[in-house]
């Protein structure tokens, strides 16, 4: 036995969700050959892959099966998320995925869901960025605890650049971090359009392996500025179940859909699903309706990402500036995020694994 033998086994397992061979995917490395057993790498596409458990024990049988049953197998799990956007692009040449948190309609949740997305990623292990890209109401200096706080401002190259501030593992740049939290924000769509180049052009973001955009609302100037300045590598729609969120989540899928944007939808998260009380864990009551995202992925053919309750500890967490996917001590919330998170890691990893980059200059103009 040696390497390649242990190599070639490695050949008959697949990834589940991108349907290759591990040796195919470069997912196997390191590999040393005891008499006793073999030790080997196996580097996952996102650290919150929701299969490792299945793919490790794939592993386990095709050493098995192909070379001895009586050999150990010792597997160190590492992580390197992929990413098909161009990285020879002049901006944020350094961010693997790009990816927008959306709605029809304002008061779905949106930016609870992005707060949250982003903190159950960096608690996973992935490097996180995060836009508040809704000017108007900007909602992400509250939810993370840094209200009334400035970023540092760094002279490179006689040039002044950004540099986000950093919270819970999240690098977050919001338009609320740049003026009094009192002052309303009274711009018209091309101001809108320049201060949100600013913070994709002229802020030190670094690597990141996700980058989550909080979208204000409806379909307007912000998605068009933001998906023709930079490369998206697909959207996460946030409704509620009741007909009237439903609606215009429509009308945003549309926008995706559209030849001239062209933005992967990764799936729907549906908010607000249902009520637990704390006192009756096993009890959902299903206040706004029930199973409209559940319909609405359905009707798209896309995933319904997750089902997020009503639970108090999610509003307290807002408001205070703990996000609940860290600090809810609520299992229910608690899971219900970190599924969205490896929900989202998973689909980003089979885009990115049958997508071709683009050129700079094929980024539509819209």
């Amino acid at each position: 036995m040696n390497a390649d033998d242990v190599l070639n086994a490695f050949r008959h397992v697949n990834d589940p969700d991108i349907k290759k061979d591990l040796v195919t995917l470069n997912m196997i490395s390191n590999i040393e050959v005891k008499n006793s057993g073999v030790k080997f790498k196996l580097t996952l596409t996102t650290p919150a892959c929701p299969l490792k458990e299945k793919i490790k024990s794939d592993c386990v049988a095709a050493i098995h099966e192909h070379i001895s049953k009586d050999l150990d197998v010792e597997i160190e799990l590492d992580a390197n998320v992929t990413a098909a956007r161009n990285m020879n692009l002049n901006i944020l040449p350094s961010v693997k995925n790009i990816i927008c948190v959306a709605s029809g309609k304002g008061g779905v949740g949106k930016s609870t869901v992005a707060v949250n997305l982003a903190a159950s990623l960096a608690r996973q292990g992935a490097k996180v960025g995060l836009i508040d890209a809704d000017i108007y109401g900007p909602s992400v200096p509250t939810m993370l605890g840094v209200r009334g706080k400035r970023p540092e401002v760094r002279m490179i190259k006689d040039k002044n650049y950004i540099v986000p501030l950093e919270v819970e593992g999240i690098k977050i740049l919001s338009i609320g971090l740049l003026i009094d939290d009192k002052q309303a924000v009274v711009w018209r769509g091309p101001m809108v359009s320049s201060a949100l180049k600013q913070f994709v052009t002229d802020c030190l973001w670094g690597k990141l392996d996700y980058l989550i955009l909080d979208m204000p609302p409806g379909t307007g100037d912000v998605h068009l500025t933001m998906i023709q300045t930079v490369q998206v590598t697909g959207a996460v729609l946030v409704t509620t179940p009741q007909e009237v969120a439903l609606a215009d989540a429509r009308k945003a899928l549309a926008m995706f859909h559209l030849s001239n944007i062209n933005v992967p939808v990764l799936g729907v998260v549906e908010n607000m699903a249902y009520f637990t009380p704390e006192e009756l864990p096993d009890n959902r009551y299903y206040i706004f309706g029930r199973d409209g995202g559940k319909r609405l992925a359905a009707e798209y053919e896309i995933p319904l990402l997750a089902e997020i309750p009503i639970v108090q500890s999610i509003r307290e967490g807002a408001d205070e500036g703990k996000p609940a996917s860290i600090f809810s001590d609520n299992k229910l919330v608690r899971n219900a995020f970190d599924e969205l998170a490896t929900n989202v890691a998973q689909q980003v990893a089979i885009r990115n694994a049958t997508f071709v980059p683009q050129s700079e200059s094929s980024i539509p103009a819209l």
